[in-house]
C-alpha cells in the first residue's frame, strides 16, 4: 500500500488551546498555551495531535492518534483522554466550541481510518494466512495463543475455528495446564487460561459447543472460567455444580444419552445465566439457548417413545407401597416432563397428552389436590393448566365422566380452601377454561361439564358466602370471597340460561350481598361489581327481584356509611348509578329515588347523583304521559286539542240561518259548473246558495245542497251511494275522502239535491254559532270574498289542500262576478 497523501485540511487549520495534565494530587496543571492540529506525525504513516506554543513555537504535546475509545468530550469545549503509552490523564481546553468540534471530527475520521486498515492490512492477511497450524500448547505459549484468539480479524476466524476443531488434543492441553496452574497457584497462568477460553466462546461455533460441552471437558471449562481476573474473588463454581446441585432421577432412566444430555443441559444453562452472564453477546446466548432447546426436545422424544418407561412411571404413581416423599418426586419429575414438551411440535405434543390422560394422569392429579402440602398441590394445578392450555377438551372429557366427578369437586373446594392468593388464581383459571362457553371444540363436552357444575358444585360456592357474615362465627379469608365472586360474575355472563333459576331458588343476590357487611372495603366493591354485572344481562325478572326484595339497601347503606370519603366504594356505587341511568333502566330509577332519596339527598351535590335524580323526573314525565294515552283516547280529546284550529272551518261550513249545525264541503268541479247557469242564484264563496230556504239538519253533518233542477243535467259527476258511518276524514289530513248525502224531497218542490264532496268534517260535538256571528260570515263573504278565501285556508291544516282549493275558489269568485 502506498503512502498516504500528507495533505490534510487539518494541517492548515490552527486551533487555539490550553494543555492540561493531571498530576498525582488528582490536580490538573496547566502546561501552556497554544495551536494544535490534526496532523501525519515525523517519520510516520499515524496521525496524531501536535500543540505548539503560541509564544516561542516549541512543541507542548504530540500524541498519536489511538484506534481505541479512549477520547471524551466534554462541555462542548474539553477534549480529555487517557494516553496509553505514558500513563497519564490529558486534556484540551479550546477557545471556541467550533475549533472543539473540528478537532474532534477529526480524531474520529482518524480512527475509522484506522479500524478500516485494521480490516484490510496486507500485512495483517499475510501473517494469519500464514498459520498453517496453532501454536504448541505450553505455558510459555499462552499469551501467543491469546493474541491469535482474541486478535484475529472477522475474515480469519473461520481458520481459527478449524484449526481448534481439527487439533483433538487442544483443549486437552489446555486444560492439562489449567491444572498445573490451579496447583502451582499460579494467577496470571489461570488469567490468561481464562481469557483463552472465554475467546473462543465467544467465537460462537457450533462445532467448538459440541466439544466443549461434552461429558469429559465441561467441568474443567466452567472450573477455567472462575479466575476471572476482572473480579477480585475466585468463583467457585465446580463446588456448587458437584455439592449442592443433586440429580434426582424420581424413576430410573437406562438409556445413557438421555441422561448425558440432562446433565449437558443443565451445565450449559448454568454456564450461561450464571458464569458469564456479563460477557456474552446477543449471538452467543441464542446458540446456547437453541442448544438446550435441541436438548429438552431429544429428551422428552427419547423417553415418550419408551413405552415401558411411562407405564412404570404411572404404576409408580398409583401404588400403595409407593412413599409420600417418592411419589412427590414422581409428580415433580411429571410436572417437569409435561413442561418440557413444549419443545416438542404441536402434533407430538397433543399425542403425547393424550396418551398421558389414557394411563390416568387425571386420576393421579385428583390425589394430589387431596394433598395437605401446599406446593405439592400448587405442583398438581400447574401440570392441569399445562393440559387446558394444550386441549381443555381433554380435561372436559374426564370430568363429565363418572369418575371425573370428584375431580372437578376437588377444584371447586380448591377454590374455597385457604391455599393462599397464588392457589386462588389457580383454581379459578382452571375452572373458568372448563367453564367456559365461548369455546368452539367440544360442544357436547363443554356443556355436560356446565351441567355438571350447576348441579353438584355450585352450591358449594354459595354456602361460603351464606356464612360470611361475621354473626354467622365462621371466618373466611377475604382473598377466597374475593375469588368466588369473580367466579360468580363469570357465571353471570357466560351461562345467563343458568343463573335466573339458580340465582332467584337459592336467593344467591342476597348471599352475595352480604358482603357489604364486611370490613374489607375491595369485598364491597366486589358486591357491587357483581351486582352491576347481573344488571347488564338487562333480564326483567331479575330486575323485578331486585325491586320486589329490596335488594339495593345494603349497597345503599354501605355508600351512605361511608359518607364524604372519596374511595373506591364511593367511585363504585356512583358508577352503578350512571350505569342504571345511562342504560335507562327506568324501575330501578324510579325504586332507587322513591325508597332512598331521603338519604341520597345529603350526597346531591355529587354529579351522579343529580343525574338520576334528573332521570327520575323524566322518567315521572314519561310514566304520566303513557298513562294519559292509555286511559284517554277517545276523539273528544283530539278535538278540544284541535278546537281553535277548526273554529274558522266551523264558521265557513254553516248553511243557513235556521240551521244549528252544519259541516259543508265543496267538490271544486262541481262548483264551476254550477256557477256556469245563467239562472243560477247567488252563491257565497263557499258554496251555499244565498236565497236557500231554511232546511231541518240532515244526517251525516249536514251537506250543502244546490236547488236547482237542472243541476242533474248539467253536473255530470255521480259519486255512488255510502254507508252513513264511513269516516271523512283522515287522523293526519293527509287525504280528502267524498261523502254524499241521500236524496230528499223538499217541500216547495221535489227537487233532487245533489251533494258536494265534504272538505273538512268534525268528529264529535259540533261547534254552536249563534245567528248573528253566521250573518257576520255571510256578509264578509259577499263583500270580500278573498278575505274569506284567505280566512278559509288559514284554517286548513294541509298546504297543498290550502293551495288547491284557494285557487278553485278564487276562479269560482271571479265567474260569479262575471254573470252578475
Amino acid at each position: 500500500m502506498g503512502a498516504p497523501d500528507r495533505s490534510p485540511a487539518t494541517s492548515n487549520s490552527m486551533q487555539r488551546v490550553k494543555v492540561y495534565r493531571l498530576n498525582d494530587d488528582g490536580k490538573w496543571d496547566d502546561q501552556g498555551t497554544g495551536h494544535v492540529t490534526v496532523d501525519y506525525l515525523e517519520r510516520s504513516e499515524e496521525l496524531g495531535l501536535c500543540v505548539v506554543d503560541e509564544e516561542d513555537n516549541e512543541t507542548l504535546l504530540l500524541h498519536r492518534i489511538s484506534s481505541d475509545d479512549i477520547y471524551r468530550k466534554q462541555e462542548d469545549t474539553i477534549i480529555s483522554w487517557r494516553d496509553p503509552e505514558y500513563s497519564t490523564e490529558l486534556a484540551l481546553s479550546f477557545q471556541e466550541t467550533t475549533g472543539c468540534s473540528y478537532i474532534w471530527d477529526h480524531i474520529c475520521n482518524a480512527q475509522r481510518n484506522l479500524h478500516f486498515s485494521s480490516l484490510n492490512n496486507d500485512t495483517f492477511h499475510s501473517m494469519n494466512s500464514e498459520l498453517r497450524e496453532l501454536p504448541a500448547i505450553e505455558l510459555s505459549t499462552l499469551p501467543l495463543i491469546h493474541k491469535i484468539v482474541v486478535e484475529s480479524g472477522i475474515t480469519d476466524q473461520m481458520r481459527l475455528v478449524e484449526l481448534i476443531v481439527a487439533n483433538q488434543d487442544f483443549f486437552k492441553k489446555l486444560m492439562d495446564i489449567f491444572h498445573i496452574c490451579e496447583d502451582l497457584e499460579n494467577l496470571d497462568g489461570l488469567h490468561m487460561i481464562y481469557k483463552i477460553v472465554r475467546g473462543i466462546i465467544m467465537l460462537n461455533s457450533s462445532q467448538i459447543f459440541e466439544k466443549i460441552f461434552g461429558d469429559e471437558l465441561i467441568m474443567d471449562i466452567i472450573g477455567s472460567l472462575e479466575y476471572d481476573p476482572e473480579l477480585s474473588h475466585v468463583q467457585h463454581h465446580r463446588n456448587y455444580l458437584k455439592e449442592h446441585v443433586i440429580f434426582k432421577e424420581a424413576i430410573r432412566i437406562k438409556d445413557p444419552l438421555v441422561l448425558s444430555k440432562i446433565h449437558q443441559t443443565y451445565r450449559v444453562g448454568y454456564l450461561k445465566d450464571v458464569v458469564l452472564a456479563r460477557v456474552l453477546d446477543e449471538s452467543t446466548i441464542a446458540n446456547l439457548n437453541s442448544i438446550i432447546h435441541t436438548n429438552n426436545a431429544l429428551v422428552i422424544s427419547l423417553l415418550k417413545d419408551d413405552n415401558t418407561f411411562i407405564q412404570e412411571l404411572f404404576v409408580k404413581l398409583k401404588s400403595p407401597t409407593t412413599s409420600e416423599e417418592s411419589k412427590k418426586n414422581l409428580v415433580h419429575f411429571l410436572h417437569e416432563f409435561c413442561s418440557l414438551s413444549k419443545n416438542l411440535q404441536m402434533v407430538q405434543q397433543l399425542r403425547l397428552f393424550r396418551d398421558l390422560m389414557n394411563e390416568g394422569i387425571f386420576d393421579v392429579i385428583a390425589d394430589v389436590l387431596q394433598s395437605p402440602d401446599k406446593k405439592f398441590v400448587l405442583t398438581g394445578t400447574d401440570i392441569l393448566i399445562l393440559f387446558l392450555n394444550q386441549d381443555p377438551n381433554l380435561l372436559r372429557s374426564y370430568v363429565v365422566r363418572k369418575e371425573g366427578i370428584p375431580l372437578l369437586g376437588l377444584l371447586v373446594e380448591g377454590l374455597t380452601t385457604d391455599f393462599g392468593e397464588e392457589m386462588h388464581c389457580q383454581f379459578f383459571e382452571i375452572l373458568r377454561c372448563l367453564l367456559d362457553s365461548y369455546s368452539l371444540a367440544g360442544a357436547a363436552q363443554r356443556e355436560t361439564a356446565i351441567e355438571t357444575f350447576y348441579e353438584n358444585h355450585f352450591g358449594q360456592l354459595i354456602d361460603v358466602m351464606a356464612v360470611s357474615c361475621p354473626s354467622e362465627g365462621r371466618v373466611v379469608k377475604p382473598e377466597i370471597l374475593s375469588n368466588i365472586c369473580e367466579m360468580l360474575c363469570f357465571c353471570v355472563l357466560h351461562h345467563p340460561y343458568k343463573i335466573k333459576s339458580n340465582f332467584l331458588v337459592n336467593n344467591v343476590i342476597d348471599k352475595v350481598l352480604l358482603l357489604t357487611h364486611r370490613r374489607e372495603k375491595y369485598l364491597v366493591v366486589a358486591a357491587i361489581r357483581f351486582v352491576r354485572t347481573i344488571l347488564s344481562r338487562h333480564d326483567d325478572e331479575l330486575i323485578s327481584h331486585f325491586i320486589k326484595n329490596n335488594l339495593l339497601k345494603p349497597i345503599i347503606d354501605a355508600f351512605v356509611a361511608n359518607g364524604n370519603r372519596y374511595n373506591l366504594l364511593n367511585s363504585s356505587v356512583l358508577d352503578l348509578f350512571d350505569y342504571i341511568r345511562k342504560e335507562n333502566l327506568k324501575s330501578l330509577v324510579k325504586y332507587i329515588v322513591d325508597s332512598f332519596w331521603n338519604r341520597l339527598v345529603q350526597f346531591e351535590y355529587l354529579a351522579a347523583i343529580q343525574s338520576l335524580k334528573v332521570k327520575y323526573e323524566q322518567c315521572l314525565e314519561d310514566f304520566g304521559t303513557r298513562g294519559t294515552t292509555t286511559n284517554v283516547l277517545d276523539p273528544r280529546k283530539r278535538i278540544e286539542e284541535r278546537a281553535l284550529e277548526k273554529e274558522e272551518e266551523d264558521y265557513f261550513n254553516e248553511e243557513s240561518d235556521e240551521e244549528d249545525t252544519a259541516t259543508a264541503s265543496a267538490s271544486a268541479t262541481a262548483s264551476v259548473s254550477n256557477v256556469q247557469r245563467a239562472q243560477s242564484p247567488s252563491v257565497l264563496c263557499n258554496g251555499v246558495p244565498a236565497s236557500y230556504p231554511p232546511s231541518s239538519p240532515r244526517p251525516g253533518g249536514g251537506l250543502v245542497d244546490y236547488d236547482d233542477d237542472e243541476d242533474d243535467d248539467d253536473f255530470n259527476y255521480k259519486p255512488p251511494p255510502r254507508k252513513q258511518s264511513e269516516a271523512v276524514e283522515e287522523d293526519d289530513g293527509a287525504f280528502l275522502k267524498l261523502k254524499r248525502k241521500p236524496f230528499q224531497k223538499e217541500k216547495d218542490s221535489e227537487k233532487m239535491k245533489k251533494q258536494r264532496p265534504g272538505l273538512v268534517q268534525l268528529r264529535g260535538t259540533q261547534v254552536q254559532n249563534t245567528r248573528a256571528q253566521k250573518r257576520q260570515m255571510r256578509m264578509l263573504q259577499e263583500a270580500q270574498p278573498m278575505m274569506a278565501v284567505a280566512v278559509w285556508t288559514r284554517g286548513t291544516r294541509q298546504k297543498s289542500n290550502q293551495f288547491l282549493l284557494r285557487n278553485v275558489l278564487i276562479q269560482y269568485i271571479n265567474l260569479q262576478i262575471i254573470d252578475r
